[in-house]
């Protein structure tokens, strides 16, 4: 689903993440102390782990490209010849060859919206996939794959995670957050049905007499527009938490007797996303070394009432579905994997394809694959790393900024195929 995230530095500071299901949406996928009158028994740690500081590591340089103006696709940006040889990781491989299995039945059937790929691109290098033998994920993405460079390469990552928060079924003392389902009233509109020229935009809103206007902003739904309709699948048991469980899209309930409830991006109302982090720092608020996640919960938590107060300044208000089989999920509508999933712009990468990124920082460097988008992930070369959940993830996704080189894996042939039809920029 997307998540929303996001991605922690890059929604707050911004604005997003899908983060799991979008932020944007493509499918139906912390506080170191207790608040005041919060149950503390039971509930998650949040905030219990700093920013984790980054191991320093050089990129590989990019393919020296003259720059597309205007781009809009992969084939528009250029497409050059990475690499012949990745330094790949066994541990980075198989987590990616893991995600790539999922992806398989997905990519051999979607259209590549980046016009990279066609379906059957991958249904020899999926076979191939699906009896690899064990340990041998490294020769697996050597020989199947040939690393190609999008536009100029030069990329950026951030990072989002599966936050886990207080909640309960019920309502009850200490749990007064509402978490919402999707009303019967949200009506999404595809303006393309009306006109050629609003081809894929959407709107969502609601019918008022006789007519359609904007859904409810957050502000009105935290002041009651939603109440007494049966619409809540659970109680949070903070704002702050249940906030950024919002930005990331989807993530745990921990619930009173220990158990865990599981929650996913259903549908959002509609209103524009706003990142309070970059709120927050234009208006000063935020000092050196504040702009992580962690900073800007430390700074609300500090200033309740102004906190609530720019937490509105984002109307957009995410509806949840409770989640039963395997996820979180992402864009693909498929289960994505700590340290091994990456979202990414659709235009730009195929959805289900892996990557390879080169960063400045070793925890981002490695194999990835792309089962996710987001609202803030946008353009080529513009990722967002998928941790999985817990203070370890939250830890390193709250912090996470990289920047270096990107490399698309294509199915060998493709890259070829492209340069012979001199379709888009594909150059040798």
């Amino acid at each position: 689903m997307r998540m929303w995230g996001a991605a922690a530095l890059a929604v707050l500071l911004a604005g997003c993440s899908s983060t799991i299901v979008p932020r944007g949406v493509e499918t139906n996928a912390p506080s170191a102390r207790p608040s005041a009158g919060r149950p503390s028994a039971g509930r998650p740690s949040s905030g219990a782990l700093p920013v984790r500081q980054p191991v320093a590591a050089t990129p590989i340089a990019p393919v020296a490209v003259a720059p597309a103006v205007g781009a809009v696709t992969a084939l528009t940006s250029g497409v050059a010849a990475g690499p012949t040889a990745l330094p790949l990781t066994r541990e980075s491989a198989e987590r990616a060859l893991g995600a790539f299995r999922i992806s398989c039945p997905s990519l051999v059937r979607r259209t590549d919206a980046s016009g990279l790929t066609r379906p059957g691109d991958w249904t020899a290098t999926c076979a191939a996939a699906a009896s690899v033998p064990a340990g041998g994920a490294m020769q697996f993405f050597a020989t199947q794959f040939e690393p190609v460079q999008v536009g100029e390469g030069r990329a950026f990552a951030t990072g989002y995670f599966e936050p886990e928060i207080a909640g309960s079924r019920r309502r009850e003392r200490g749990y007064d957050v509402p978490i919402y389902a999707k009303p019967d009233d949200l009506i999404e509109v595809d303006l393309g049905l009306f006109s050629t020229d609003l081809k894929s935009k959407r709107i969502r809103g609601r019918v008022q007499g006789s007519g359609f206007v904007p859904y409810y902003d957050r502000t009105q739904i935290e002041e009651g527009a939603l109440a007494n309709r049966g619409l809540e699948i659970g109680w949070a048991a903070d704002p702050i938490e249940f906030f950024f469980l919002q930005v990331q899209g989807s993530g745990r309930l921990r619930l009173p007797d220990g158990s865990v409830m599981r929650i996913g991006y259903a549908s959002q109302n509609g209103r524009d996303y706003t990142g309070i982090g970059k709120l927050m720092k234009d208006r000063g608020l935020l000092g050196p070394g504040q702009s992580s996640m962690q900073g800007i919960v430390a700074w609300l938590r500090a200033h309740p009432a102004e906190g609530r107060a720019i937490m509105r300044e984002n109307k957009s208000f995410v509806f949840f579905r409770e989640l039963t089989g395997p996820g979180p999920l992402g864009a693909m509508g498929l289960p994505v994997t700590g340290g091994g999933s990456v979202a990414a712009d659709p235009k730009f990468v195929p959805l289900g394809a892996p990557v390879f990124l080169s960063m400045d920082r070793t925890d981002a460097t490695g194999l990835w694959v792309a089962q996710d988008t987001g609202g803030a992930i946008k353009g080529a070369n513009r990722f967002d790393t998928f941790w999985g959940a817990g203070e370890e993830a939250r830890a390193i996704a709250g912090g996470m900024s990289a920047r270096g080189t990107a490399f698309v894996l294509l199915p060998r042939g493709v890259l070829a195929r492209l340069n012979a039809g001199r379709g888009g920029r594909a150059t040798p």
